[in-house]
This record gives C-alpha cells, sequence and structure tokens, in this order.
C-alpha cells in the first residue's frame, strides 16, 4: 500500500475518464471548491480561484466538472501535488489549454501559492500548496479525512505511510482557515488549524490504530 492511488512504476500514467463519471461536489468556500469521485479510494479534486483565474488540483474529470470550472474564471493551470496522481490531470489541462504543473517547487506565474515540500523520495515525490492570503492548505495524500485512514479521535489525519516520518519541518507554523485534502472533504474554519496540529503531535501515536483501520478496510474492499 503505496498510498490511496494505485501507484505505477515511475510517473502514473495520465487517464481519460468518460465526462459522466458522477461525482459530488464539496467543499465550497469563498476562494473555491472541490468534487468527490465517490469510489473505494474517495478520490477528491479541487478548484482554487484567484482573481478570477481558477487553477485545478489533482483533478478528476466527472458530470459538469468543466462546466463548473468555466463558470468559476478563466482556466489558468492544473496543479499535480503528487508524483503518482496523474488522474486526469494531463487531459484536462490539454482540454482546458492551461499548463500542467507537476509537484511544482517554485512559485508559478501569476499565483500566489507557495510549495511545500512533504516527501521527497524516490518513490514518492509529493508538495502541499499553502496559500497565505487565504490560509488554505492543500494536500494530495500526506493530509487525509477519509475514516479508513484516520485514528480514534482524528478529525484529520496524516496518510498511515507519512505517520512515521511526519513532515513537521515542511508544515511547522502553518495556520490554515481551510485545509484541502485529495481524499476526503476538507476542514474549514476554526477546526482546521487544531486538527492540522492534532494530526501532526499524533501522528506516531496514532499509528497502529491507523494501520488497522487501513488494513480493515482493505480487506472490505475485497
Amino acid at each position: 500500500m503505496a498510498g490511496l492511488d494505485v501507484p505505477l512504476a515511475g510517473r502514473a500514467a495520465p487517464r481519460t475518464l468518460p465526462g459522466s463519471m458522477q461525482v459530488r461536489f464539496c467543499d465550497e468556500f469563498e476562494h473555491g471548491f472541490g468534487w468527490i469521485a465517490e469510489e473505494l479510494l474517495v478520490r477528491t479534486s479541487h478548484a482554487l480561484v484567484v482573481d478570477g483565474r481558477v487553477w485545478l488540483l489533482d483533478p478528476v474529470d466527472g458530470e459538469g466538472v468543466e462546466e463548473r470550472v468555466r463558470s468559476a474564471g478563466e482556466p489558468a493551470g492544473v496543479i499535480q501535488l503528487l508524483d503518482r496522481h496523474g488522474r486526469d490531470s494531463a487531459a484536462l489541462a490539454r482540454r482546458l489549454g492551461v499548463p500542467h504543473h507537476v509537484v511544482p517547487r517554485h512559485r508559478l506565474d501569476a499565483a500566489p501559492f507557495e510549495f511545500l515540500r512533504v516527501r521527497n523520495w524516490r518513490v514518492w515525490r509529493e508538495v502541499a500548496l499553502w496559500w497565505p492570503e487565504a490560509r488554505v492548505l492543500a494536500s494530495a495524500d500526506a493530509l487525509v479525512t477519509v475514516s479508513a485512514y484516520r485514528a480514534p479521535g482524528e478529525r484529520l489525519s496524516l496518510h498511515p505511510l507519512v505517520r512515521p516520518f511526519p513532515p513537521w519541518r515542511a508544515l511547522e507554523g502553518i495556520e490554515p482557515l481551510h485545509v484541502l485534502c485529495g481524499h476526503g472533504e476538507g476542514v474549514h474554519g476554526g477546526e482546521a488549524t487544531p486538527a492540522l496540529e492534532h494530526a501532526l503531535a499524533n501522528a506516531r501515536r496514532g499509528l497502529p490504530r491507523a494501520w488497522l483501520n487501513a488494513g480493515r478496510a482493505l480487506a472490505k474492499s475485497r
């Protein structure tokens, strides 16, 4: 179990899913929105709106996604926060006529985002997106809210394989109002910063229960 999305050798090849795939919109807030593909992996994608321009994060294609994105503003780019989160990033970038940025390290032109390195392993390269002015933190796999990967009492959790080596340095001092996850709905408002702090502080202590929950979830999926 190298992650919530199935890893491939090297970078995951982009896939094109039919536009009729059913999704549920979520994480509606003043700076954007998200949508969830209701399936085993509970894959969540997001759109951030900055000065009338829309940036997509690890997007999965689905019913109404392109229409919703275009209605929110001018498409600006697709950002892939995790090397193996190919999802439909490349296909949507081509269709929208925008750049596809894979695990960026530096600020993008005309975008206010910072990128925090949470993993730089050969088999796992991931950055978190931090938008300081809006206090938005977005993660691909490192932070999740799906129940199968949380220990009891956690609202937000580190991925089970991130728990042994938490990204304390990357996320130290971050005080988000919105935490967006690549798997599960986000955490918003006054709950966001305490949830992040608890996830980091409880990472190793909650490891056995989190792995147990993950094992049970995988067993049920078979």
